[in-house]
This record gives C-alpha cells, sequence and structure tokens, in this order.
C-alpha cells in the first residue's frame, strides 16, 4: 500500500471579516478555504484583485488572524506568532542600502544561537543558493533588481525554513527577468526540499513554477479550482514551450476572466 501524503499545511474553513469601522460595513474577505498542501510541494494561488490571496498568505505567517475556522503547519495550530520554520519573501525589495550583500542575509541569523562558524557557513550556503557569492561584498545599489530580490530570498533560505511563503516576489521584475528568477527559485526549492505556497497575479508564472494551482474567486475569496500541472520536479523556464502549458493558463484564464468581471463589476461582454 502507498504511504498516506503528509498534509504539510492545512487550512480548515478558513475565513476573514474584516470589522466595520468609520461608518463602513464590514468585509467579508476571504473564504471559506479547505486546503491541504502537501510537504515538499510547490503551490501557488491566482486570483482577481482584492480576492484576498495575501490575506491568505498572512494568515499562514501570523500577521493576521483568521476569524473562523484552523490553519496548521506541521500538525500544530498557527497562532499569533511567525511560526519557527517558516520564512516569508514579500514583493518590496527590502534589502537594507547600508549593508553588504554578505552582511545583509546575516541580518537574518542576528537573533539565531549560533556559533560564528555556522553563522558564517549558513550565509555562504545561501549566496551560493541564489547565485550572488560573486556579490558577496557588493551594496543593493550596485545590483539590478532581480538580484537585490535575489538578496531578500536569501536571508529567508539562510534561517532554513520548512515552508518558504512568496507574496509577489517578481512583481516589479520585466517578464523575461521574471521567468530567468523562476528558474533560479526552481532550483532552490529542489535544493532546500521545502514547500513553497507562491502568490502571484502572473498566469503563466504559476503556470510555470507550481505542482498544483489554487484559482480564486471573487471577494469573498474561494478555492474554484485546483489545477495539476504534472510538471518533472526537475523544470526551468522550457517548460512554456510545450503545448500543455497553453492548456494550462487557458484553463486557469477561462476561470479567472469571470471572476475578475465580477470584481470589475460589470458584465461579459457579448460575442458578436
Amino acid at each position: 500500500m502507498m504511504a498516506p501524503v503528509t498534509a504539510h499545511v492545512a487550512l480548515k474553513g478558513v475565513e476573514k471579516t474584516f470589522p466595520a469601522r468609520e461608518g463602513r460595513p464590514a468585509v467579508h474577505a476571504l473564504g471559506p478555504i479547505n486546503l491541504e498542501i502537501r510537504q515538499g510541494e510547490f503551490f501557488a494561488v491566482v486570483g482577481p484583485s482584492g480576492c484576498g490571496k495575501s490575506t491568505m498568505l498572512e494568515i499562514l505567517c501570523a500577521l493576521s488572524i483568521a476569524t473562523k475556522g484552523s490553519v496548521q503547519f506541521e500538525g500544530k495550530d498557527i497562532g499569533s506568532t511567525v511560526p519557527e520554520g517558516v520564512g516569508v519573501v514579500f514583493q518590496e525589495d527590502a534589502s537594507l542600502p547600508w549593508l553588504t550583500v554578505t552582511e545583509n542575509v546575516a541580518f537574518g541569523l542576528r537573533r539565531a544561537d549560533l556559533d560564528k562558524t555556522e553563522r558564517e557557513q549558513r550565509v555562504q550556503d545561501a549566496l551560493k543558493l541564489v547565485g550572488l557569492t560573486d556579490f558577496a561584498n557588493s551594496y543593493p545599489a550596485q545590483l539590478s533588481g532581480g538580484m537585490r530580490q535575489r538578496v531578500c530570498i536569501a536571508r529567508t533560505l539562510v534561517m532554513k525554513p520548512r515552508l518558504i511563503l512568496l507574496d509577489e516576489p517578481f512583481g516589479a521584475l520585466d517578464q523575461q527577468t521574471r521567468l530567468l528568477m523562476g528558474d533560479e527559485l526552481l532550483k532552490m526549492w529542489r535544493n532546500t526540499g521545502a514547500t513553497v505556497f507562491l502568490i502571484t497575479h502572473a498566469l503563466d508564472e504559476a503556470a510555470m513554477l507550481a505542482d498544483r494551482i489554487g484559482v480564486m474567486s471573487a471577494r469573498p475569496g474561494c478555492l474554484v479550482d485546483i489545477v495539476e500541472t504534472g510538471w518533472p520536479r526537475d523544470r526551468d523556464s522550457r517548460i512554456v514551450e510545450r503545448p500543455e502549458f497553453g492548456a494550462i493558463t487557458a484553463r486557469m484564464w477561462k476561470t479567472l476572466r469571470e471572476e475578475s468581471i465580477k470584481t470589475m463589476g460589470r458584465s461579459a461582454p457579448t460575442a458578436e
């Protein structure tokens, strides 16, 4: 018999409602969400603007508390603090301009109980993993946007997270750079063995990177489709050349078009 699939992350009946304030009504932003993410899986989420994608990620890293339901990581409830073993990378460039690349990456270890040798080894390993060893003594101003984002990813990787949460990490980059950064991200995912949860607006990015993709509805965001890509683990951006790639993005767009129209508050145009 096959061993049961391990749920590394589980959301059960998760909802988020923002309370009424300053004369405005309460906003039911998310849910209910029921989702299990497998250990070592690359899971992406796409959806129309304002559907609650980032809210879901914030709940996973305890930046926001679910109004209803439960959220578990490795079988334990996520409370009001970031669980040990969870790393987060946001879209904004969070590199510190007055520190070198090495110092930026080491900044993530400032409270870790590690001796100097292990600390230095972790930083070196993280720099190698993101391809920045040759820029160890450079400052962020001397790097491209994609390289600065790799610094931020390295600062997360140095903590050796078992779950990596990514909120539009390449959103500010051009299309070609995003594809190449996607290649780097896939290498990091394979080398670390971590579970990855990615929020993105880009359908091609989700289709290239993920094992499974959750497609969300208009607010309040619910999962209306789960797309299994079927890609091999050892993949890169050349996967976009396959005919199946177009079929996956078309399936997502078919759902997202209708949900985005709901968000815009208008009816679909009539075909002539």
